[in-house]
């Protein structure tokens, strides 16, 4: 993302003018006593040992920054909020002669990036240990297409790598294979799978999933959903049927991180439907704007707890909000 944002401010930057001093005294054509040229454009109103970022200057840099952040996935709101911050910044800054207008907008975007990416951490597992009652549940929602029993399987494996017991109810009843996928991914993980019969009633399943491991002694209860679109109502009512059957403990958002702003309206209205407490971010390894993430935590209030990162059983990890302020800095990133 800044590789883009450097290129438009480098198109449409003019060039800095000379100290006056020095601009005078290379001067073949003025005339001794004369009135001194009108000074070229430029992006600060001068000092004699700084110079002020002109305010107007600051508003075609902040224009460019929103083009980029719109091409970026990054939304309205999270627009809004960094125009916001950047230009408290940098309005009326001085910079030493060679200061740099790049470096102060790169420095400002950063520190407002941290501000909106400042959830606390969220250590899924030790949340889970200090949690009073047995079993802990976790239910999972999310449209279709996201990866979201996938990622149901991932965090099932780290959540038994990490010493706590775990239970899958497969409650997707309705789509083709899901089960006989989720029945793959248990016997390859370990982990038991509580089934019904394709076309079955999701909140019966995950009901005989939370007394199996009342039953058993189980950790966790991961609460696999049939994806659903946000706008589909009776869907959605079902969505509810099985939280207040299934009561969960924590309640998870999966969400593509190449949907671009899609994800960020699925969210809001999963949250208001439903009430969600975290986010799973799929495909981040593929999404080379970073929109998505940035957008989620502000948009929503809530942290992102894991992201995936590849295909693999392994290929999931905790947010870390700083290597994605790295990332979108990244010299090499042309997005």
């Amino acid at each position: 993302m800044w590789a883009a944002i450097r290129a438009r401010l480098r198109r449409g930057r003019p060039q800095d003018v000379s100290p006056p001093d020095k601009a005078n005294s290379n001067s073949k054509t003025a005339s001794r006593g004369a009135a001194p040229p009108e000074p070229a454009p430029s992006a600060f109103s001068e000092g004699l040992f700084a110079r002020s970022v002109d305010v107007a200057r600051v508003e075609d840099v902040l224009d460019d920054l929103e083009i980029v952040l719109l091409q970026s996935d990054v939304a309205l709101p999270v627009i809004e909020k960094i125009r916001r911050d950047v230009k408290k910044e940098l309005a009326g800054k001085k910079l030493r002669w060679g200061g740099d207008l790049e470096a102060a907008v790169r420095s400002s975007l950063e520190e407002s990036i941290r501000a909106v990416l400042s959830k606390p951490p969220y250590d899924l597992a030790e949340r889970i240990r200090a949690h009073p009652t047995r079993p802990f549940v976790i239910l999972f929602v999310g449209v279709n297409g996201t990866g979201k029993t996938t990622t149901v399987a991932k965090i099932a494996g780290r959540l038994r790598d990490a010493g706590l017991s775990v239970a899958i109810a497969a409650g997707d009843t309705f789509r083709a294979g899901a089960i006989e996928q989720l029945l793959v991914h248990g016997e390859r993980l370990g982990v038991r799978v509580v089934r019904q019969q394709e076309g079955s009633d999701p909140a019966a399943v995950a009901f005989d999933a939370i007394e199996h491991a009342k039953a058993k002694s189980v950790d966790v209860v991961l609460v696999d959903t049939a994806g659903r679109q946000h706008t589909n109502e009776n869907l959605i009512e079902e969505a509810k049927k099985i939280r207040r059957v299934a009561q969960p403990s924590l309640t998870l958002f999966v969400g593509d991180a190449l949907s671009g702003n899609d994800v960020i309206e699925q969210a809001k209205l999963f949250q208001s439907a439903l009430g969600i407490d975290g986010i799973v971010l799929t495909k981040l390894d593929a999404d080379t704007k970073g929109g998505a993430s940035l957008s989620l935590a502000f948009v929503t209030g809530k942290p992102i707890v894991l992201v995936g990162t590849g295909q693999r059983y392994e290929d999931i990890a905790p947010f870390d909000p700083e290597a994605m302020v790295e990332r979108l800095f990244d010299e090499g990133t042309s997005a």
